[in-house]
């Protein structure tokens, strides 16, 4: 595949954002059809990208012609290829699924919702393929606001959840912008590469440590890093079950990648120490993490808002396992970032379907759907496994890497922290596991219709099986974990 190609991994989504509703207006449905369409190519283009990535190496393209640092890049190199692949595939299974519910729930604006879909995947698609720093704030604030919108549409409450985002958002972005403006007042560049190379000079300045404290606290919140997180329960929770399927497991994996790469590429693996000690500020925040979204998680009732304190919880996997600063731990940290991307998508997914059958997400309503729903389940029980950590599926691979990396690191509270919180989720799930074999129906559920002599009383195909797919892939990417870290992730640890 040609570099210049890379460009439409951008172009074809915000292209199609655009065509989505004037084909609207002349067939309602046909905006569904642009959507898959738009995102099955990108996800073919990504696939291609990352081979090659991977066969011959990293991959630049500049725009217009004009060499970095003046023009602007797009740098993909194993690390960003490969989350291209996961954000494309799980925007697509998402974008398949949604299609019954969001005419359930937003069936005048389902034209609306698909445009602002497909700018979500550009803002994250941008994110990730962009080698400039103002040009990722600039996509940043392209997912940001498309995000808002997705929400803002959701059930009562949704409104106000989706302020009180747009502040605690706006506040991280502006963070983020000073820090970069610093950087630029200081080295006069904004190219990655380049600023890579000026920085080691410079990490006596003061104004240096202040670019880095706030381009990482305004990612802080913008991942939803505890106690930043006060935005995402609410925000999640009442979105529309296809908005929170897909920004749920992508946005907070999007902003740590962000900072990895602001970390590790744009300064130095010596950073973590030399600056101050963000290496130990970064496992305690992690431990603090961990221990706050587990204990909120055991609180909940509501499916959704439980897997959002989860979330919480899986953002200190990441962020406590990158600051152990040692090559297996960092290895774990990546791993886990795909990893729980693809099983909280299938999470959401499953309490997208729940919510369109019986109209309700409390736990209770989770008794007797192993009779009702038994493929929902099953993808459910495969999740629930990952997020716990049980062989084979993949969260259990990216936790073992943490827990070495912790041992390494001899982070003692970090790896009890991560046993506990794998205990915490066999309490969690399998409490709904339990549910779901009782045979007592839950007294909120609306008679059934359509159900079979058996009972059964599944999901439309077309939301059922995206998310055995999302399932399949949470076993496959376990049995698989070794090509994965050796193939890919080994080349995006740092030297070092």
């Amino acid at each position: 595949m040609p570099a210049e190609n890379a460009v439409l991994i951008i172009v074809i989504p915000l292209i199609s954002a655009f065509l989505v509703p004037l084909i609207g207006r002349w067939k309602r449905h046909f905006s569904y059809f642009c959507t898959i369409g738009a995102l099955a190519t990108v996800s073919l283009i990504s696939t291609s990208t990352l081979l090659k990535t991977i066969k011959e190496g990293n991959i630049g393209y500049h725009m217009g012609g004009w060499a970095p640092p003046f023009g602007i890049e797009l740098a993909i190199d194993p690390l960003n290829a490969m989350m291209l692949v996961l954000v494309s595939v799980i925007s697509l299974l998402v974008a398949v699924y949604s299609y019954r519910s969001v005419d359930q729930e937003l069936s005048d604006r389902m034209v609306y919702f698909y445009t602002l879909y497909l700018l979500q995947v550009t803002g994250f698609a941008g994110i990730l393929i962009t080698g400039d720093l103002f040009n990722l704030y600039v996509f940043l604030e392209i997912a940001s606001l498309s995000g808002y919108a997705l929400i803002a549409v959701g059930e009562n409450g949704a409104p106000l959840a989706c302020f009180r985002y747009i502040i605690m958002g706006t506040i991280g972005a502006s963070f983020y912008l000073l820090g970069v403006g610093y950087i630029y007042m200081v080295t006069g560049s904004l190219n990655m590469a380049d600023v890579h190379q000026l920085l080691p000079a410079l990490y006596d300045s003061k104004v240096i440590a202040a670019a880095l404290a706030f381009i990482l606290t305004g990612l802080g919140i913008k991942m939803a890093l505890f106690p930043l997180h006060i935005w995402l329960p609410d925000a999640y929770t009442k979105a529309p079950s296809a908005s929170s399927a897909l920004i749920a497991p992508l946005m907070t994996k999007i902003s740590l990648y962000v900072m990895i790469r602001v970390l590790f590429y744009v300064f130095d693996i010596s950073i973590l120490e030399n600056l101050f000690p963000i290496s130990r500020m970064m496992v305690w925040a992690g431990f603090a993490a961990i221990c706050g979204g587990a204990i909120m998680a055991m609180a909940q009732t509501d499916f959704k808002r439980m897997l959002c304190y989860i979330l919480v919880a899986e953002v200190g996997y990441i962020v406590g396992g990158l600051g152990l600063a040692n090559a297996v731990a960092f290895k774990g940290a990546i791993l886990h970032m795909v990893n729980d991307a693809m099983m909280t998508a299938g999470l959401f997914t499953v309490a997208g379907i729940i919510m369109y059958k019986i109209r309700h997400r409390d736990l209770s309503d989770f008794k007797g759907l192993f009779q009702t729903m038994p493929l929902t389940m099953c993808a459910f029980v495969a999740c629930a496994l990952s997020i716990i950590g049980i062989p084979p599926t993949c969260g259990f691979f990216s936790k073992w890497y943490l827990i070495q990396g912790g041992i390494l690191a001899m982070q003692w509270p970090f790896v009890g922290a991560l046993i506990a919180s794998s205990l915490i989720n066999v309490f969690l799930f399998f409490r709904i596991m339990e549910m779901g074999y009782s045979f007592r129906p839950s007294h909120k559920r609306p008679m059934a219709i359509n159900t079979t002599e058996t009972g059964i009383n599944e999901a439309p195909m077309s939301m059922v099986i995206p998310t055995l797919g999302i399932a399949a892939s949470v076993i496959l990417m376990g049995l698989y974990n070794q090509v994965i870290v050796n193939r890919i992730i080994a080349f995006a640890v740092p030297m070092g």
